[in-house]
Order: structure tokens, then C-alpha cells, then sequence
């Protein structure tokens, strides 16, 4: 038993080295987002990171990646989150997250997509097409829009004489 434990933090350790800067950032922060959430009473931990991806273009970097989470025996408000075992038999949720960072030497968040919930609920086909178009609207995000002019976006207006 101890051995297959140590194989599997040895794995999310592998995982973890393996992983840009953003990407560790976008894991983070769904972590912080999912443990925000009022149904949430216990600590989750990160199980697993499948499907990253990470595209560059002028006007920032894309990160999309699906986080599978698992329940430990800590409430989600304990002090020492380190020593929480894993509950093998519990909830298991999956997190998507879409994100956009500018290229700044400290990356700002310019846009994000983050849904979290069981992982048979991810794969329903109108919850993934409502993923995919969010995702996509995340990594237009930033993107010059030069071509295309709407009514408004420019307002010319003549001062009163004085």
C-alpha cells in the first residue's frame, strides 16, 4: 500500500516539474476557485492535470488544461493542509480551465473560463460545446479587432460655444 502511494505522489511530483510557470498559476488558481465555492466543505487536492495546452500569439498566451481533483479527510478551512490524506472512495471532480495572460514580464490575467464538476458532468455534449465556445472567446480575448467597426465604439461630439 505504501508503495503504491509513493508511486503516485511520485507521478504528480513527475507532473508537477513538467509544467510551465502559467500552467502551475492556472492550477492554483482553479484550486483556489473550486475550494471558493460554498457546496465545497472539504480540502481537494490535485490529482491530475490531461489536455494542457498552451499557445502563443501577439496577443498573449492561451492555457487550457482539465484538473482532476480528489477529496482528502481535511475540512477545506484547516490550518495544515500538507498531512491531508486522500479519501480513495469519494468525490472525484474535474475542473476545465481556460485562460489568457498578456505578455507582460508578470503575465495579467486578460480573460478566463474556469467550470468545475463531476467528471462524467464535463462530457455531457451541450456542457462541452458550451466549454469550447467559452474557451474560444478566452483566447480571442486581446486580439486587435482592427477589421471590424460597430456602431458606438467611436463618439464624436461638438463642444457648446462658450
Amino acid at each position: 500500500m505504501r508503495f503504491l502511494l509513493a508511486l503516485c505522489l511520485g507521478l504528480v511530483a513527475l507532473a508537477t516539474a513538467s509544467q510551465s510557470p502559467l500552467q502551475r498559476r492556472v492550477v492554483k488558481e482553479v484550486l483556489e476557485y473550486f475550494h471558493s465555492r460554498s457546496n465545497v466543505q472539504f480540502f481537494f487536492k490535485e490529482q491530475a492535470v490531461e489536455g494542457a495546452v498552451e499557445r502563443e500569439d501577439p496577443s498573449g498566451t492561451f492555457v487550457q488544461l482539465r484538473v482532476s481533483l480528489v477529496q482528502t479527510a481535511c475540512g477545506k478551512r484547516a490550518p495544515r493542509r500538507q498531512n491531508c490524506r486522500t479519501l480513495e472512495n469519494r468525490r472525484k471532480p474535474t475542473c476545465l480551465a481556460c485562460y489568457k495572460f498578456d505578455s507582460s514580464d508578470v503575465p495579467k490575467v486578460l480573460d478566463k473560463y474556469q467550470n468545475c464538476g463531476p467528471s462524467h458532468h464535463l462530457a455531457v455534449k451541450e456542457i462541452k460545446h458550451r466549454d469550447e465556445a467559452e474557451c474560444r472567446a478566452v483566447e480571442d480575448a486581446g486580439k486587435s479587432v482592427d477589421v471590424l467597426y460597430l456602431p458606438g465604439m467611436y463618439a464624436f461630439s461638438k463642444g457648446l460655444p462658450a
